[in-house]
């Protein structure tokens, strides 16, 4: 069942120089469905990339900090149904053996080789199946398989998540494109689930990084479906230098990483698990920026206003709630409380002229704003997330059944 957020078309990403990709059905846990992704890079592709800040990360994204030290890329390969997390030794030993096999095939060293995993956690990772089915893939690369590639690598998603943006650099055009898995287990404390970008412009790893890391924290790290964190979040910038830009002023490039990132984001939100609403949730007057984000964490990974939500019950109660627990500071008697850009509350009580029916059909719509003012400061944030409905207690009950 496609999530009712979904859009009604999806975006036609143009090839990128330099990047080649090919998707397998590997059996790794699904039947009958792609489940294994191959990306080939060119030679002096360079890579920026953060990972989950869970102390129980994945074989993969131990792995992958080890190789983005390098800042070249030459390949990444991705497997969906297993997530290579919690298996030791055993899961480590499983990525080596991948990215040698891969290597050999590609002719380039094994440490230029990325991987990533998603699925279900402490389960022994068949990379038989991937390396037998490596040769093939390489053999039938191509620069238009994108929508392939976007549903290789989901496991709960309901639709494939693909963005593209153009951008300027020193007068040259250049090409982003970006694709994502996500759906539940999502709190990020990095980036998503897994996602992967892909550009032709010419920008040493360096400045990459810093670009990926401040694009990523009002994107990425500004969503959450259930306040839960991956062992595999795992999000990843390739620069193949292809357009041959000349270094330059980086400012529309940022612009384009950003919204590309964005879109993503929010796909991963809209696909959450069960999700029939998409909320935008905006903390103003904090103590800080840090404080606001942690105030706008607070609503949206409530169980109770999410499922207020999933209601339309306009129950703004739970909302000062979660304001109260954030442990940021907050003026009682100064808080402003909007819904659907209505207010509902204002100096710390019930604006004595909000009347529900006001707000009812925006609670009854798919986008849901709330706006809270908290009276402290000048500090800001934004964050999206999702109701809760009972079909994320059905999906994530069968999960492994």
């Amino acid at each position: 069942m496609r999530s009712p957020l979904a859009p009604a078309s999806f975006p036609q990403l143009l090839p990128i120089e330099g990047v080649k990709l090919a998707v397998a059905s590997a059996g790794i846990r699904y039947k009958n469905r792609t489940d294994l992704l191959l990306v080939f890079l060119s030679e002096r592709t360079q890579v920026a990339g953060v990972f989950t800040t869970s102390l129980t990360a994945s074989a993969p994204v131990l792995a992958c900090r080890e190789a983005l030290k390098g800042g070249t890329a030459r390949a990444l390969v991705v497997n969906s149904g297993n997530a290579n997390a919690f298996t030791g030794s055993v899961g480590l030993a499983s990525v080596e053996r991948v990215t040698k096999v891969c290597a050999k095939i590609l002719g380039c060293p094994p440490s230029d080789i990325y991987t990533a995993s998603t699925g279900v956690i402490a389960e022994r990772l068949p990379d038989e199946k991937i390396t037998q089915a490596l040769q093939a893939l390489a053999d039938n690369l191509s620069d238009s398989a994108w929508d392939d590639a976007a549903r290789a690598i989901m496991t709960t998603d309901t639709y494939p998540k693909l963005a593209t943006r153009t951008a300027e650099i020193s007068g040259k055009r250049v090409t982003i494109n970006g694709i994502a898995k996500g759906s539940g287990m999502i709190a990020p404390d990095m980036a998503t689930m897994l996602a992967f970008v892909f550009t032709d412009a010419a920008i040493p790893a360096g400045a990459l990084q810093p670009m990926l890391e401040e694009a990523n924290a009002t994107t990425f790290n500004s969503i959450t479906v259930d306040g839960d964190t991956s062992t595999s979040d795992t999000l990843l910038l390739f620069a193949t230098g292809a357009a041959e830009n000349p270094v330059g002023d980086y400012t529309d490039f940022k612009r384009a990483l950003h919204e590309v990132l964005h879109e993503l984001a929010l796909h991963v939100v809209k696909d959450g698990e069960g999700a029939e609403k998409l909320v935008t949730i905006t903390v103003k007057g904090a103590a800080s920026d840090f404080a606001a984000k942690r105030i706008a964490m607070s609503i949206a990974n409530s169980p109770l206003v999410k499922t207020a939500l999933a209601a339309s019950d306009a129950n703004w109660g739970r909302i000062v709630m979660a304001v109260g627990k954030a442990g940021e500071a907050a003026n009682r008697d100064k808080l402003m409380i909007r819904i659907g850009g209505i207010v509902v509350a204002r100096e710390g009580m019930a604006d004595p002229d909000y009347q529900e029916a006001q707000i009812a059909p925006h609670m009854k719509g798919r986008d849901i704003t709330i706006e809270v003012d908290v009276g402290v400061d000048e500090g800001t944030a934004r964050v999206w997330t999702c109701d809760l409905t009972h079909r994320y207690i059905d999906i994530n009950g069968s999960y492994r059944t």
